[in-house]
């Protein structure tokens, strides 16, 4: 990989890393801030955007993928969230967080794949 290409795929994970920021922030302010609801958002459309990117634009993979998509999704705050929340003492939203954020990523993934092979 050359140094041009490095810089900017950090360049684009920082934009990325400012887009997670921003959704979480707006999905907050609309369903509150009682469920992580904006990191489910984030890591949701992240997966869908990813599975999309790898099958329609495989040579934007690194680019777009390990740098805009790798600093918008977040692996480390969505279990975050399910820790705090279970120590909250919110067991069943703990849960439906940590399972629904690994069966609906996995969904949001395949539905990116198919579509980008479909273009």
């Amino acid at each position: 990989m050359n140094p041009l290409m490095f810089a900017a795929a950090a360049l684009a994970g920082g934009v990325g890393a400012v887009l997670r920021y921003l959704v979480d922030l707006g999905v907050a302010r609309f369903a509150g801030r009682r469920f992580p609801w904006g990191i489910l958002v984030v890591n949701l459309s992240g997966s869908f955007a990813l599975g999309l990117v790898i099958s329609a634009l495989p040579d934007q993979a690194f680019l777009l993928g390990a740098g805009l998509l790798g600093g918008y999704t977040t692996f480390s705050t969505a279990m975050l969230d399910t820790v705090a929340l279970w120590r909250d003492g919110e067991r069943p939203a703990s849960a439906l967080n940590a399972i629904g954020m690994l069966l609906l990523g996995l969904l949001a993934a395949a539905l990116g794949l198919a579509l980008g092979a479909a273009l």
